[in-house]
């Protein structure tokens, strides 16, 4: 019996052993234009086992690159495609430089100062100001959302005022979206306030235990 601990080691396990050991009798045949019928005859067999590479650009030249891989290189056949060395794979891919911004308010991110920005480029009007009215509602509401502590209104509209450079205001009379009409605070509150009472009931009952035993001694 052959056991898998003595057999050679899979160079793209996807394929399986029956695969790989066609392509090893490929390497091995002497002449050339049997070998490429052989080649070619493996390509169509690697192809319908995996079927979802035909989604694939290029799916043919994906499979001759895994033919050559599993061959190990070794594999001397015309392809249709530029033959791949061991070197080719092993190239490190060029290094993708990672963009940093810098975020005023963490809590509001990007994406919000990008939308504060574009609003400072509309005309004054109507649309501004709702706009502008929405853009501090959306404010309030990732504040409140990462803070554990409430904000006033004058707080966002200064901070409004901060991230637009002065550009956009609010009358200080407008009243943004309260704590209690955003429903995930809502329920961290009441979920808290769950939390509360059920402390408060195992004080008063530890008390009221506690107050039984003194009395029976």
């Amino acid at each position: 019996m052959e056991y898998n601990t003595e057999r050679s080691q899979m160079a793209i396990p996807e394929y399986g052993r029956n695969v790989q050991r066609m392509i090893e009798f490929a390497v091995s045949v002497k002449d050339r234009d049997e070998r490429n019928r052989v080649a070619r005859a493996i390509i169509s067999v690697m192809g319908q086992l995996n079927p979802h590479l035909r989604d694939v650009t290029d799916f043919k030249h994906k499979l001759w690159d895994h033919l050559f891989i599993i061959a190990d290189f070794k594999l001397d056949v015309d392809s249709p495609y530029p033959i791949p060395n061991a070197a080719t794979f092993q190239t490190k891919p060029d290094r993708v430089s990672y963009p940093y911004n810098k975020i005023k308010y963490r809590h509001y991110g990007r994406i919000l100062e990008k939308i504060i920005q574009k609003a400072v480029e509309f005309d004054e009007g109507d649309e501004k100001k709702v706009l502008t009215e929405m853009i501090a509602n959306s404010m309030k509401k990732s504040y409140l959302l990462w803070n554990r502590d409430s904000v006033t209104d004058d707080v966002i509209f200064e901070q409004l005022r901060e991230l637009s450079k002065g550009e956009l205001k609010l009358d200080p009379a407008t009243k943004l979206v309260q704590a209690s009409d955003i429903p995930v605070i809502r329920q961290q509150q009441n979920n808290s306030n769950k939390n509360k009472n059920r402390n408060r009931n195992n004080r008063h009952r530890n008390n009221n235990n506690r107050n039984k035993g003194g009395k029976r001694m």
